[in-house]
């Protein structure tokens, strides 16, 4: 398992890498292009401290179970026979292992179906805003806590 370490680091590294490119749009958050995109719901890192949201990294409960994920949807990707033409992407959140985090990030998966009102909206150079409308999620894995499946799954019910 001497690989272990670096697939650890990778998948830390590739976390802070895309965290600091969509701090904005979603904190703690992968995203993985794809014709169809999965949530994902993990307990990356542990609940913060000091008012903090996030702590340290979660090796077995958080990483094992993203790596996982990843790991499934490379494999459905690259079997032609399984989903012809069809691409599974991702949205991977970070729940850092509290409730209310996790229902916040959520949100994400639902600003597809928000309908916003952007007509007052104007660049300093009198043009309209170009928004990137994010995509579509259409199923949720993880949330490890009974406490976080519930919160997440009523909210997601709610926008069906």
């Amino acid at each position: 398992m001497a690989c272990f370490p670096w697939r650890v680091f990778w998948i830390i590294q590739a976390l802070v890498d895309v965290t600091l490119s969509q701090e904005i749009y979603a904190p703690h958050s992968i995203r993985i292009e794809g014709d169809l995109t999965l949530g994902g719901l993990f307990p990356v890192h542990a609940r913060g401290v000091s008012g903090e949201p996030c702590g340290d990294i979660k090796k077995e409960n958080g990483i094992h179970r993203l790596e996982a994920m990843l790991y499934a949807l490379d494999q459905i990707n690259s079997d032609d026979e399984l989903l012809p033409n069809i691409t599974l992407g991702a949205r991977v959140l970070d729940t850092c292992s509290r409730d209310t985090y996790a229902l916040e990030q959520s949100l994400t998966f639902v600003q597809a179906l928000i309908q916003k009102d952007t007509s007052d909206v104007r660049c300093t150079n009198g043009e309209p805003p170009v928004f990137v409308k994010p995509e579509k999620v259409v199923g949720v894995i993880g949330a490890s806590a009974s406490s976080v499946s519930i919160m997440v799954a009523n909210i997601l019910r709610l926008f069906q």
